[in-house]
């Protein structure tokens, strides 16, 4: 045996190690369609739990919808399920994967590998996601009593923590109408005791004030009652004129004969009396004040004058005073 005879393997090592390698991949072929494929992580459909479901607001029967959710969820995955179906293979592709298992053939893996490996992973994934909301609806479905009872009692205490609430609420907003009503009666009585207090203020005063006025009054008709009086009473004579003074009888002043001797026709002879006239309108008393020039027709005058009476002189108070009344007489000698 030469030197590359010594180099080169024997031929049954040889033909082992291939055996060994296309053992090694018949195994792995077979374990890779063996084997499962990973499906897909698919959101399982949100389900809360059933305290989380209940509505407080709701009455006690509204629960149950819930449940007629998930039954229209279930229709909805079974018309998916019908639809992928008619858009899948046959029956017959589904069924095929079963040799595959059976014998690890190096043809049957090589050729079928590329056709079946997608087709097995569609329909077990699509299966695989829509059997599982299936399940857990089934589930979801059957009648719990306690879960019902817990319900039931949640919301029987949510009503009932809702009709203290709204109590409580309806007596703090009475109490508030309440002091807000006595606070404006309050008010109101305040006012009205104050404007009571200045009218019984106001009256007062113009009480007062006219008190006051006829108090002053009656003092200024005291007083000038007693000056009229007390002047009345000193019998101080009062100057009056002739045209201020009244008759009530007057004189007949005519020229006596006897002067008319002395006196030349037609002449026009003049004295002025001053005449003292006492309370009641008597004249007590004659004198000359300016003679006429003729002594027998002075003395006449102041006989003549005599005869009248006036009206009783007062003062501003109305009160009977003396007066001295200075009366010019004319005669005119026939």
């Amino acid at each position: 045996m030469s030197s590359t005879d010594l180099e080169t393997p024997p031929l049954k090592s040889i033909l082992i190690a291939i055996l060994v390698v296309v053992g090694l991949h018949v195994l792995t072929a077979v374990a890779l369609v063996a084997m499962k494929p990973s499906a897909p992580k698919v959101a399982p459909p949100k389900q809360t739990p059933p305290i989380e479901i209940e509505l407080v607001s709701l009455p006690a029967a509204l629960p149950k919808e819930p449940v007629k959710v998930v039954k229209s969820v279930e229709k909805e995955v079974t018309k998916v399920v019908i639809d992928k179906s008619t858009l899948a293979p046959k029956p017959q592709a589904i069924i095929k994967p079963k040799p595959v298992t059976e014998t690890p053939k190096k043809p049957v893996v090589q050729e079928r590998k590329p056709d079946i490996t997608p087709l097995v992973k569609k329909e077990k994934t699509t299966s695989i996601a829509q059997e599982k909301p299936s399940q857990k609806q089934t589930k979801q479905e059957e009648p719990n009593p306690a879960i019902d009872k817990a319900i039931s009692e949640q919301l029987a205490n949510n009503q009932k923590v809702n009709n203290q609430q709204a109590e409580q609420r309806r007596l703090v907003a009475a109490q508030a109408e309440k002091a807000a009503q006595e606070a404006q009666l309050q008010q109101a009585q305040a006012q009205a005791q104050a404007q009571e207090a200045q009218r019984v203020a106001n009256a007062k005063a113009s009480a007062e004030a006219a008190n006051d006025a006829a108090q002053k009054a009656a003092r200024a008709a005291k007083q000038a009652e007693k000056a009229a009086k007390a002047a009345a009473e000193s019998n101080e004579p009062v100057n009056f004129t002739a045209s201020s003074a009244n008759w009530v009888s007057a004189p007949n002043f005519s020229f006596p004969e006897r002067v008319a001797r002395r006196a030349n026709s037609g002449d026009t002879l003049n004295v002025v009396l001053i005449l003292r006239v006492n309370k009641q309108g008597g004249i007590d008393n004659v004198r000359i004040a300016q003679s006429s020039g003729n002594a027998a027709l002075d003395k006449e005058a102041t006989r003549q004058v005599r005869s009248g009476k006036f009206k009783p002189f007062t003062n501003n108070a109305g009160v009977p005073v003396v007066g001295n009344v200075t009366l010019p007489v004319s005669y005119a000698v026939p």
